[in-house]
């Protein structure tokens, strides 16, 4: 009987304790962080650019690709003629995937060239490893992040 009553006392208080803590005002939905449809960076992919890359992963950074975005994964392939940097996408999606990357790796990639800060860059719709193949964005270039709000 008494530790039925030890019991009870122990949840009230914990459930006391719970409720005393004050609610925090909801901030709203956080959005895409700049890598959304509408964005300036998204903008950029030009299908008509699209090309196919093989080389080796020389190293991975995480990068901010333009003034008020979250952070990115880039890989840095080098190939036979240059190292590129290879835009994967914002690391909260990229960094909760079962692909990983890791320097060496051989890679094949799919996507559109384009300039950043005056120098090449591709930003990935599709990364091929060994059998496994992360696809990044369509042929239009939207981001399988981007979910269901652009259904055809």
């Amino acid at each position: 009987m008494k530790l039925k009553i030890a019991v009870i006392s122990a949840a009230i208080l914990f459930f006391a304790s719970v409720s005393a803590v004050p609610a925090q005002p909801w901030k709203g939905w956080r959005g895409s962080e700049g890598w959304g449809m509408g964005g300036q960076y998204q903008r950029m992919f030009d299908p008509a650019k699209v090309e196919k890359i093989s080389g080796e992963v020389a190293g991975i950074e995480q990068v901010t690709p333009m003034r008020g975005m979250h952070y990115g994964v880039v890989l840095m392939v080098k190939t036979e003629k240059e190292t590129v940097p290879v835009h994967l996408g914002p690391s909260w999606y990229i960094e909760r995937l079962d692909t990983k990357f890791n320097t060496g790796d051989k890679v094949e990639v799919t996507g559109a060239r384009t300039t950043f800060q005056g120098k090449p860059a591709i930003i990935a719709a599709e990364i091929r490893k060994d059998d496994q193949v992360l696809v990044l964005r369509d042929r239009n270039g939207v981001p399988v992040w981007a979910g269901w709000g652009r259904r055809r």
